[in-house]
């Protein structure tokens, strides 16, 4: 069982409803996922004699469960509780000497995804608003990517829309359990799109200025979505006329 420290009490709840399936619990995921904090785990996991993981959380829960896949070739289930999309794509990140260095390999990509809108409710209205800002970077870049296709397009076009209607619910009122429901739908469907199209210069950027800087990843996100959107907009069409 994978979770970061606060979110240590979830993966309890997780581990207890497993019963004897469940082996160890490695509570120690970190934004950026450092390469000491893979090896780590990955101690933890061969100790334990497990043969899989369940990641419970945020992104950094999952991305951790990405990179132990990545290395050890062993499956992994996600349960993420926020709304950044990282569950849906190929895409891995390793953080070593405040260096961050990317790849994209299927291996990482979960079994089985589960969503459950009652595990966002503690998700404070702050958080939830930038994590569904990450996801919808993941649609506005499929948008403008090379290899995008009609069908991302369709993809990345009704993630966003059912974002942009979920949020602002959701920050109104965080007990809304439809607008949760909804925000999950256009996670998947927002990572879906990168999973399925090439990153470009936004999300270069967020990975260089948080794995630099050790920068929150959902709130950089956030503030470096609206320059780079304007800035490549202007260039490609089709991208405008979807937004």
């Amino acid at each position: 069982m994978l979770s970061t420290p606060t979110q240590r009490g979830l993966a309890d709840q997780a581990t207890e409803s497993l019963g004897p399936l469940a082996r160890a619990t490695f509570a120690g995921a970190r934004m950026h996922v450092p390469t000491e904090t893979v090896d780590a785990a990955c101690r933890a996991l061969d100790e334990a004699g497990a043969d899989g993981c369940v990641a419970v959380g945020g992104g950094s829960t999952v991305d951790l469960a990405k990179a132990v896949a990545l290395q050890t070739g062993l499956p992994y289930v996600a349960v993420p509780t926020i709304y950044a999309g990282s569950e849906m794509t190929p895409i891995w990140g390793l953080t070593d000497s405040n260096r961050k260095r990317t790849g994209r390999d299927p291996k990482v990509l979960p079994r089985t995804v589960i969503y459950d809108p009652d595990l966002t409710f503690e998700l404070r209205s702050s958080v939830s608003g930038v994590s569904g800002i990450n996801a919808i970077a993941h649609a506005v870049e499929a948008l403008y990517a090379p290899d995008t296709s009609p069908v991302i397009s369709l993809f990345a076009q009704e993630g966003t829309r059912c974002l942009a209607e979920a949020l602002p619910r959701i920050v109104d009122d965080p007990s809304d359990l439809e607008a949760r429901s909804l925000a999950l739908r256009g996670v998947w469907m927002c990572g879906s799109c990168l999973g399925s199209t090439t990153m470009s210069l936004h999300h270069k950027l967020c990975h260089v200025l948080g794995g630099t800087l050790d920068l929150p990843h959902a709130p950089t996100h956030a503030v470096i979505l609206p320059c780079v959107a304007a800035f490549n907009l202007a260039s490609h069409s089709a991208a405008r006329e979807s937004l």
